[in-house]
């Protein structure tokens, strides 16, 4: 464990024992160090502005109502994006919204060189625009997936905690996300624009 994993694991610990002996602004400072990941999540995954409203509320009080079952096994932020994920997912389940068929049996291809090639269409402020509308285009896992691993940079353990799916799982659909980008970008935009 990095010392800056151990300054951040013993301020969750005093955070999460603050809110449970009553601290409310512990709870608004748990709510301020985790709501640009909830909502990049919500984002992702929910497309109805009212949804999403009521979703970061319904996060939220899973998480306080929750506290007292942290184990302190992960950061708080990813314990906090795995609500994020799961209230959404159980959202887009009830509104029959999941892609239905994600399978895991697509070959697997090391993400790294990607991360390099998004982060210089990133840098490209031009290119920004584009690549944002079609990762819009993606399904709302695959949206949320690529979020998570390129714009947020978490490793794929921390996903894999977050999502609950198996890391292999998350290496693939992140392979097919960045697949159906990539086909997206090539039938929407001249090899020049992109």
């Amino acid at each position: 464990m990095t010392s800056t994993e151990t300054g951040n694991s013993e301020r969750d610990k005093y955070l999460v024992a603050k809110v449970l002996s009553g601290n409310t602004s512990a709870f608004a400072t748990i709510i301020t160090n985790t709501e640009y990941l909830v909502a990049q999540i919500v984002c992702k995954m929910i497309c109805n502005a009212e949804d999403r409203k009521d979703l970061a509320q319904e996060i939220y009080l899973k998480v306080y109502k929750n506290l007292k079952g942290f184990r302190f096994q992960s950061r708080l932020s990813t314990w906090v994006a795995q609500i994020a994920y799961n209230a959404c997912f159980d959202q887009l389940r009830k509104k029959q919204l999941v892609p239905g068929e994600l399978t895991t049996d697509d070959e697997e291809e090391d993400s790294r060189g990607y991360a390099e090639e998004t982060t210089f269409l990133i840098e490209q402020k031009e290119l920004v625009s584009i690549l944002n509308k079609g990762i819009q285009q993606l399904p709302p896992v695959y949206q949320t997936l690529i979020t998570l691993y390129h714009k947020e940079e978490m490793s794929y353990a921390e996903i894999t905690e977050i999502t609950g799916l198996p890391e292999g799982t998350v290496k693939s659909y992140l392979f097919r996300a960045r697949k159906t980008l990539k086909e997206t970008l090539a039938l929407n935009y001249q090899k020049e624009d992109i």
